[in-house]
């Protein structure tokens, strides 16, 4: 019987998400649903694809962005299509959109302002104008932490009080009655860094109501990493939630090799609740400028400055000495601002993206000046430079990390697999050419060796560029995911 498809993949190695072996065989999609996988040599469709072998996994998953703002001021979403991704988990390290309307909001939120985008009073006026302008790529979104304590606090630099912390949990609700996924905390930064344990308890109770999250850049990441840690545990299991570590690593020069310790310490309490991570494949962060960072870091680079936007891209070291200043006055004088730290040992990167249950995230700041180059080399890195060139793990195992691993811990239901019945997210890449082209000098660059994205069952990445089509959709958890825009 000759089958009729919208869209038809011919010719595939097919890497399904779930770490089988490969396997060769054809795409049928329609409806955008993959409707058959199997040798439908005999079958036809409006459009279709020749992969000549290359391999067609599940569309990639960014498991930790703050693309809140450029879902739509850039709907092409070309720093994530162009090397694979095809849905992003926004929301991340305390920092949302919503539910908050500010204009001038204080860091760490202004990594994702441009005056005026802090405009939407709850959650819901959010995820319905991402809706009504949809983007190239899917999006699942966290309630951040640091907005609501901006929304419902007069002062920052304290804990919340009872009416203050029962104000941000009503918001939290609303957030997760509109369909976000989870709860997202960075009490690493101020203003969150404030906040008590039981304040975040608090705020985080309805999330076991929607079957949400509990997502977090702990407080501490160097020589108490153990310690926060241990709170970030406790937090899941006293509101009875899963567990998502944002980007885990371990920084400055004393803990280089802690990875042992705490990827030990993860094992232990995945024993008992659930607890799942991200991580990046650089030994360099990124994040706003600041002073207790000097002495942890090798070597810090500018990404952007408002009082001195001309430094963008340069060396802190060098920066302070034009100004004629000493780097921790140098950080005052470009403030606000953001760097990029190398903190990092490549033995605790390599270990940490290694360990089972880690899954991939760019954490990619796309509104700086000069971003660090995860914002578009991750996912092709992985692909290529670990998993290809350094045997770190076999190419099944790196496509799982960033696809059916990422939609099971954030419960993203019929994604991430290649699977008949699933939503055809498909990526056609290169295994031989795949490859990060963006670096720290040049970090704008696309991704060698992506062939094709499909989001939804339309291509919005071909021939190198974007085609132009917005098939994106809003991923809503829970009973609200009943009201996903369906086309």
């Amino acid at each position: 019987m000759n089958r009729r498809y919208d869209l038809l993949i011919r010719n595939a190695t097919i890497i399904d998400g779930a770490r089988r072996p490969r396997y060769a065989g054809d795409i049928g999609v329609r409806a955008g649903r993959i409707a058959d996988i199997g040798l439908l040599a005999a079958a036809r469709a409006e459009v279709e694809i020749d992969a000549q072998g290359k391999i067609a996994a599940p569309g990639f998953i960014d498991a930790h962005t703050h693309d809140d703002r450029l879902l739509a001021s850039d709907p092409a979403m070309t720093p994530k299509v162009s090397q694979g991704v095809t849905s992003v988990i926004a929301g991340n390290c305390g920092i949302s959109l919503a539910p908050l309307v500010s204009a001038s909001p204080p860091p760490p939120l202004d990594l994702i302002d441009d005056g005026g985008a802090f405009r939407f009073p709850d959650f819901a006026s959010f995820l319905e104008e991402l809706d009504s302008q949809p983007a190239a790529t899917n999006v699942a979104c966290l309630v951040g932490h640091t907005t609501l304590r901006v929304a419902a606090m007069s002062r920052f630099d304290r804990a919340a009080t009872p009416e203050e912390t029962a104000r941000m949990q009503a918001l939290a609700r609303e957030a997760l009655a509109a369909g976000a996924v989870g709860l997202s905390t960075g009490t690493y930064y101020p203003p969150a860094a404030h906040a008590t344990t039981e304040e975040i308890i608090a705020v985080a109770r309805p999330l076991k109501d929607y079957g949400g999250r509990y997502v977090t850049h702990m407080r501490h990441e160097d020589d108490r990493i153990a310690e926060a840690m241990e709170e970030t545990f406790r937090i899941g299991r006293e509101v009875g939630v899963p567990v998502i570590i944002s980007h885990h690593k371990v920084v400055g020069r004393n803990n280089f090799g802690r990875s042992v310790e705490t990827l030990a310490l993860l094992r232990s309490a995945g024993e008992r609740q659930s607890v799942c991570l991200d991580c990046y494949p650089y030994t360099a962060s990124s994040t706003i400028l600041r002073a207790d960072r000097i002495a942890l870091s090798s070597r810090i680079l500018i990404t952007w400055s408002k009082p001195h936007p001309e430094f963008a891209g340069m060396e802190l070291a060098q920066a302070a000495a034009q100004l004629g200043l000493s780097q921790e006055q140098a950080v005052a004088s470009l403030s606000p601002a953001g760097a990029i730290y190398f903190s990092m040992d490549e033995a605790d990167v390599q270990r940490i993206l290694r360990f089972d249950d880690t899954m991939i995230g760019s954490d990619g700041l796309p509104h700086d000046l000069k971003p660090h180059p995860r914002l578009w080399g991750t996912f092709a890195r992985v692909l290529g430079h670990y998993s290809r060139d350094l045997g770190l793990f076999p190419l099944e195992t790196a496509v799982h990390k960033m696809t059916g691993l990422t939609a099971r811990n954030f419960g993203l239901k019929q994604r991430g697999l290649l699977k008949p019945g699933y939503w055809a997210d498909i990526t056609i890449f290169d295994a031989a050419e795949i490859g990060d082209a963006a670096s720290f000098d040049q970090p704008t660059q696309k991704a060698r060796g992506i062939d094709s994205v499909i989001v939804n069952g339309v291509p919005v990445w071909q021939n190198g560029r974007s085609t132009g089509a917005r098939p994106g959709r809003v991923l809503r958890a829970g009973a609200a995911a009943a009201r996903t825009r369906v086309d």
